[in-house]
This record gives C-alpha cells, structure tokens and sequence, in this order.
C-alpha cells in the first residue's frame, strides 16, 4: 500500500511514518490526515510495536494548511467549512495516537507550529533536533487552539506558563521547550532519526502491553480522583499480572537473564 502524503517504513518491528508534503512545509491537508491515519492503521495491521513520527524536508509539520482553508471557504461559501468535518478527521488521528497501546516517538526538526505541535505533544515521547522551534501559534490569525493542544499543553509546562503560549502565540527553541518541559530531549540534527528509531526499537522490546495500559493509565490520570485512579491501577495491573509477559519478566529476573518480552 503507497500513500500520496505519507512515506511508510517498516524497520524490524518499529513503524516510521513521514509526513511528506516538504513543498508545503507539511502543512496538515484533508489528504495528510486521511493518509496518517491509513498509515497508523497499517502499523497497527503489521504489529509494529513502536511508531516514529516524521517530516520531510526542513519542517515537521507547519499547522493546518490555510491555504486548502482557503479553497474550501471559496467553494463551499462558509469560512468554518474547514473546521468541521477536516478537523473532526484530524481529531480522529489524535485519538488514534493516544488510545492506540503502543508507544508512539515524535521526531521534529525544523518548524513545529500550530496543530503540527500538538500532534507532536499527543505522541508520547518528543525527541528534537537543535533547530526545531515550536509554537502555538493559533491566535496570531484569530484562532483558538485545536488537535488537543488545550489538553497536552497545560499537563506538560503547567496552566500559567500554556496560557501565555497559547494567548502570545510565542515561539520556542528546543532548547526552551526542553527547558519547561514540553518535550523529551534535544538531540543533533544529523543524530535524530537514528536516535528517535533506536528509542522506538528500544520500547519495541518491551513488555509493550504494560505499555499500552501505562498510556491508558496517563490518559485518565488528570481526570480522575485518586480513588478512580487506584481502582484503575488495580484492574490493569491484574490484566498485565495475566500477560505472558510478566511471567516471562519474573522468570527472567529469577534466572538474571533479559527477558524476552513479545507484548501478549
């Protein structure tokens, strides 16, 4: 299967799914977004147990493309055109990211702006080159924030310090975005790739089912009271104490062996 906006490799058992719009800075169109979601689905079909998260060329994702915006509202006569069914399907992808179980990387270089932000913040680890800036950059054309932004923002950096990004529209260097928290780890440009795989295969040998309810676990944690949480830990925590990876982790610390887990 080939896809018109995406690149898709399988490298051993960790997916990477490029987006590959450069000439637009890959700017999120209704075709990127049918396409990324084609192509998590497809990782999912070919078991990857690991996703990295790309751009081609000198941009990881520059936001929704006004440009198609534009060509909408003039067809269509309404402005939001747009923001209706387009970007209930590029929320569909967020939820796809957060509540697929297994451990998605964002590897951005170059410009991360908008929605392309937010799609890096709904994965669950961030590793950036030296160049990349970040930004949310909504407001400075009169939008409010979309993709989960309002959601992942605020839990990674704190309430004050997203209400100014998000109300300034300011733009971060990695090293800022490191610094408050936003992302993961600054990394050589000509390093990420390699790095951001090697993380990927990396969670790939893990016990990638404990993962998955460690995403499902975080993904609540805000919302819940703790007695919701605990309860919650309690039935993940005999789902994974059923898995044949835990009886695999505790044979392989009684017998001071790696374990070989295979994420069932």
């Amino acid at each position: 299967m080939s896809f018109e906006t995406v690149k898709y490799e399988l490298n051993e058992t960790a997916a990477i799914v490029t987006m590959n719009r450069p000439e637009a800075l890959n700017a999120l169109s209704l075709q990127l977004t049918k396409d990324l979601r084609a192509a998590f689905e497809r990782a999912i079909a070919d078991n990857a147990r690991a996703v990295v998260l790309t751009g081609e060329g000198r941009a990881f994702c520059s936001g929704g493309d006004l440009r198609e915006m534009q060509q909408m509202w003039q067809k269509e006569g309404r402005i939001e055109a747009f923001l209706e069914e387009p970007l209930k399907a590029l929320h569909d992808v967020i939820l796809l990211i957060r509540e697929t179980p297994i451990p998605f990387v964002a590897a951005v270089q170059g410009v991360c702006a908008g929605a392309g932000t937010n799609f890096a913040l709904a994965c669950d680890l961030v590793l950036a080159a030296e160049n990349a800036t970040f930004n949310e950059a909504f407001v400075r054309i009169g939008l409010s924030p979309d993709c989960g932004g309002s959601f992942f923002l605020p839990r990674a950096v704190g309430e004050k310090l997203a209400a100014e990004l998000f109300m300034t529209g300011e733009t971060l260097t990695a090293e800022r975005a490191l610094q408050v928290g936003m992302i993961n780890r600054v990394v050589a440009g000509e390093n990420l790739m390699h790095e951001s795989l090697q993380m990927a295969k990396k969670f790939a040998l893990a016990p990638t089912g404990a993962i998955g309810r460690i995403k499902k676990m975080l993904n609540q944690s805000f919302s819940n009271d703790l007695p919701q949480q605990l309860d919650l830990e309690h039935k993940l925590q005999i789902e994974s104490g059923k898995s044949n990876d835990f009886k695999e982790g505790v044979q392989a610390f009684f017998e001071k062996r790696h374990a070989n887990f295979t994420g069932s």
